[in-house]
C-alpha cells in the first residue's frame, strides 16, 4: 500500500451506492460477524457512510439482554471498523485475500451515548484524518435516527495473514 494524499484521493472515482454483494467482496467477514449491509456514500481517501439494519434475529440480542435487547458496544465499534476497512479497501482498490487484511491498530476517545435496539438502522460514518505508512486514522460516528449513539477515533493497519 502507498501513502495517499488529498489530491490523489480526489482522482479515485466514487462508488455509490455499494450493495451487499460488493461489501462481501471487499470485506472478509461473514455472518454472523458481517456488520455492514450497504454503503450509502463513499469518497475514496476521504469518507464513507454505511448502514447496518438491526433485527431481533441478530444472534447477540438473544443474550444481550433477555427482555431488554441492546446491541453490545464492542459490536458498534466493530461495525465502525468494518466501514473504515471498506473505505481503505475501496481507496486502495484492493480486495481481501491470503495476504491483504486490515486490523485494528488503536482506538481512543470512545463514547456511547444511547442504546441501539432491534429495529434501529445504524448509520456508520468514518472520515479519514491521516494515512501514513500503512496506518489509517479515522474519526468515526454511529447514528440512529440522526442521533449520535457512539463515536471514537480509531486506527487500522494493513497486515498479512500468517
Amino acid at each position: 500500500m502507498t501513502e495517499i494524499n488529498a489530491q490523489e484521493a480526489t482522482t479515485i472515482p466514487a462508488l455509490n451506492p455499494v450493495d451487499i454483494m460488493e461489501v462481501m467482496r471487499r470485506l472478509p467477514h461473514r455472518y454472523p460477524f458481517l456488520l455492514v449491509d450497504r454503503v450509502l456514500d463513499v469518497q475514496p481517501g476521504k469518507s464513507i457512510v454505511a448502514l447496518k439494519n438491526l433485527t431481533i434475529n441478530e444472534q447477540f440480542f438473544q443474550g444481550h439482554f433477555p427482555g431488554n435487547p441492546v446491541m453490545p458496544g464492542v459490536l458498534m465499534l466493530e461495525a465502525l471498523a468494518q466501514a473504515a476497512g471498506l473505505l481503505a479497501f475501496i481507496t486502495e482498490n484492493v480486495y481481501p485475500d491470503e495476504v491483504t487484511q486490515f486490523y485494528f491498530a488503536g482506538i481512543d476517545d470512545v463514547r456511547f451515548r444511547k442504546p441501539v435496539r432491534p429495529g434501529d438502522q445504524l448509520i456508520l460514518k468514518a472520515n479519514v484524518q491521516r494515512i501514513m505508512r500503512g496506518i489509517w486514522k479515522y474519526q468515526t460516528v454511529a447514528e440512529v435516527d440522526g442521533m449520535e449513539v457512539c463515536s471514537c477515533s480509531m486506527m487500522i493497519s494493513v497486515g498479512t495473514k500468517k
